[in-house]
């Protein structure tokens, strides 16, 4: 079989192959509802979502001017633990993508910011569990992205060499831990992030609109 994909890709997780908004959102609006205040709307806060409880929780009190207790990030994960699953989908074309990466040969696995213990919960929701080749969460090493890190240690316990990985992200964080790691990038264009970013300016290798842009033919050719 001739090799279409990189033999070894990495994954954010959230905003890249799951859509965990609704859950997200659905945690927070609970936290508003304990204080007496109305739920915001999902499209509010959604470009908030790949950056993590602390940005969630400052989206949604925009009253704190972003001074997040950890007291409230507490707060945050034990009710998201409570929604984890309820309401998040993965993203049209991921199923598909991800068989036909297996089908080719190559493997693919999951480097999120997301805390390791609430990935691990996640991951065998979606029967993914004995398909992903690793999963390493924002806590399993001493630094998480940007911090290159976890990209290095994925590809050094996975035996791949850097120039056969790439790494597949929504955010800026994780095209800058791509670079740090000297491993190919690409932006997750369908993921969350406010109008104002411009990944065209995150010096990332390529940008895919769609999951099914990653499995298109050539797609691949033009970063070799």
């Amino acid at each position: 079989m001739a090799t279409t994909f990189p033999r070894l890709l990495l994954f954010d997780l959230d905003g890249t192959l799951l859509d965990s908004a609704p859950d997200m959102v659905a945690t927070v609006n609970r936290m508003r509802t304990a204080r007496g205040q109305p739920p915001m709307p999902l499209a509010q806060l959604r470009p908030h979502v790949s950056k993590g409880s602390r940005a969630m929780s400052a989206a949604a009190f925009p009253e704190l001017g972003g001074e997040v207790s950890g007291a409230m990030i507490r707060e945050f994960l034990d009710i998201y633990e409570q929604e984890l699953g309820r309401s998040s989908v993965l993203f049209d074309g991921v199923v598909e993508l991800l068989d036909a990466i297996e089908a080719d040969g190559a493997r693919w696995g999951i480097i999120t910011n997301k805390p390791e213990y609430l990935a691990k919960q996640v991951i065998p929701q979606l029967g993914w569990d004995t398909r992903s080749a690793i999963l390493l969460g924002g806590d399993t090493l001493a630094e998480r992205k940007p911090h290159p890190l976890p990209l290095l240690h994925a590809a050094e316990q996975l035996g791949a060499a850097i120039e056969d990985c790439v790494y597949v992200g929504d955010d800026q964080r994780d095209i800058d831990a791509a670079r740090a790691a000297g491993m190919r990038s690409v932006v997750a264009l369908w993921g969350y992030r406010d109008e104002g970013e411009l990944p065209d300016r995150w010096g990332a290798d390529a940008m895919a609109e769609t999951p099914g842009d990653l499995a298109a033919p050539g797609f691949w050719a033009r970063l070799r």
